[in-house]
């Protein structure tokens, strides 16, 4: 299977030159929209990387293709015979250009055999992250969380939002033009409870006392009742 980088490594050709070279004129432009700059490495870049790079170019040393990995900053930015994946010091020279926009099969990544050629929108996705920086992160499972700011709600999400959970989905909800469903009956919370924490349906003796529980806390009571049964987590 060809690889990102051949050796020795074959230069640009003058078509490629010139298909790299209006690519990155019209992404210099489009840099000038802050979406550009706001895309997120985990969230945009790394599930395209993954399914369509890192099976020759990831760490996994024994299938990895001309010593190249795209799976972290070090190696997309390591020069090879004077070509980098990712140029810092001259982004629009960056070789992943070049190759996810390459109409010659030879040379174009993935390559045909790979048989997952990238979508136009994921060729603009990562010509766009290479322009503007090309700039990795670490898995979202190891960053440290930050404590985000509740966000300000309008009058009637906030008397919907119960607690700090609710502050962001009600947020996030109105973002999205959704208006919240209406509260379920209370048989019908104790029955989705019920069976989320212990796979099992409430009895009549349970629903009559939790329907009768007029007490500000009579659900988070129930919760607790629930967490504290032999049958939770079954």
């Amino acid at each position: 299977m060809p690889s990102f980088f051949v050796s020795p490594f074959i230069p640009l050709n003058f078509r490629r030159l010139t298909e790299a070279t209006v690519l990155v004129g019209a992404l210099a432009v489009g840099l000038a929209n802050p979406e550009a700059a706001g895309i997120d490495f985990n969230r945009d870049i790394r599930p395209v990387l993954s399914e369509n790079c890192f099976q020759c170019h990831g760490p996994d040393a024994a299938k990895r293709k001309a010593d190249l990995r795209l799976d972290t900053r070090e190696g997309a930015t390591q020069s090879r015979d004077g070509v980098q994946a990712v140029d810092p010091a001259d982004l629009a020279k960056s070789e992943l250009l070049a190759r996810i926009t390459a109409t010659d099969p030879d040379t174009r990544m993935p390559p045909p055999e790979a048989n997952s050629r990238l979508a136009p929108q994921q060729v603009k996705l990562l010509s766009e992250w290479v322009m503007a920086g090309g700039v990795y992160d670490r898995h979202w499972a190891f960053n440290k969380p930050v404590r985000q700011p509740p966000p300000s709600l309008a009058a009637d999400r906030s008397a919907w939002a119960k607690n700090a959970v609710d502050v962001f989905v009600a947020a996030r909800q109105a973002e999205a033009g959704v208006v919240p469903s209406p509260q379920a009956p209370k048989a019908t919370l104790l029955r989705r409870v019920s069976l989320d924490l212990t796979g099992l349906p409430p009895s009549p003796a349970q629903i009559a006392a939790f329907v009768a529980d007029t007490s500000p806390d009579a659900f988070e009571k129930v919760v607790d009742g629930l967490l504290q049964s032999p049958h939770y987590g079954e």
